[in-house]
């Protein structure tokens, strides 16, 4: 396990502290090798709260999963929301590399992409979006933001047609 802590751009906003750098703490807990600039380039985009992102495996996803969500089985992607407070972090988004590296092989398209697209929608949930209950705003959302950064096709777009 290893700890990436990225101070991706400066953000301009009003603090006694000056600029204030958005971070993605990055938490690989598995041996996948994981490239996050376009990560990096989609959270600066949609938003200027830290995030708490951590790549497992599905034994743990599972595990969070089964606490969190009283679902006993593992998942792709798992968001968690903080609370809306200053200085709090946007939330935790936790992903199983297992997922990352069958649908990137299964699609044929590389791993940082499917990575990348697991990580957009997980954001999306943070940000408020939820497809199971809306109608079709986080798809289109999530379709409008994949081509904007040239991703394939996503996971709702993929299941939704």
């Amino acid at each position: 396990m290893y700890k990436v802590s990225l101070f991706a751009h400066f953000i301009q906003q009003p603090s006694i502290f000056g600029i204030i750098p958005l971070m993605i703490e990055f938490d690989n807990r598995t041996s996948l090798n994981i490239n996050i600039e376009t990560v990096d380039i989609i959270a600066n985009f949609l938003t200027k709260k830290d995030i708490e992102l951590i790549l497992t495996d599905n034994s743990e996803i599972k595990e969070i999963n089964k606490i969190h969500r009283n679902i006993d089985k593992d998942t792709d992607v798992l968001s968690f929301p903080y609370e809306d407070v200053p200085m709090c972090p946007l939330g935790s988004i936790v992903i199983s590399a297992s997922h990352v590296q069958e649908k990137a092989k299964e699609l044929e398209h590389s791993e940082d992409n499917e990575f990348a697209l697991l990580f957009l929608h997980g954001l999306l949930h943070l940000l408020g979006y939820d497809h199971e209950i809306d109608d079709g705003e986080m798809r289109n959302k999530e379709a409008e933001l994949i081509k904007k950064f040239n991703l394939p096709t996503s996971l709702i777009v993929r299941t939704q047609g």
